[in-house]
């Protein structure tokens, strides 16, 4: 199982790497074949290609996460994290909450990552 502190760890780099907008470098953290499922109920992406052009995708609107709260781990093979994304969508600048989950493998990589947020948790320019 992996531990909790490279769970925490993988998480911060995928924080990390976002900001950095760099979506390979993200993929990487991934399993070959994961999934990622944004939000949760739209179609699952699979395998690295898929998951490095969601993040290349996501990247370009000019996306930057922070934390909302420490990122939370588990007993288990997964972790959460709570944070908030801000973009640049067609209609002006956004804020986004969202929990992201991630499961993880032996050698702590992603196996799934599930992002849960809905449309009331998305904020359209100076709203709050």
């Amino acid at each position: 199982m992996t531990s909790e502190a490279l769970m925490k760890q993988q998480m911060q780099a995928y924080i990390d790497g976002f900001n950095r907008s760099d979506a390979q470098a993200i993929a990487d953290l991934y399993a070959d074949d994961a999934t990622v499922e944004d939000p949760v109920g739209a179609p699952l992406r699979v395998g690295k290609a898929a998951i490095a052009e969601f993040y290349r995708a996501s990247i370009a609107t000019g996306a930057k996460l922070k934390l909302a709260a420490p990122i939370r781990g588990s007993h288990g093979n997964c972790a959460a994290m709570a944070f908030d994304v801000e973009l640049n969508m067609p209609e002006g600048r956004a804020l986004i909450h969202v929990i992201d989950v991630m499961s993880f493998d032996e050698a702590g990589r992603f196996t799934s990552m599930k992002a849960y947020w809905g449309p009331g948790d998305m904020l359209l320019g100076g709203q709050r």
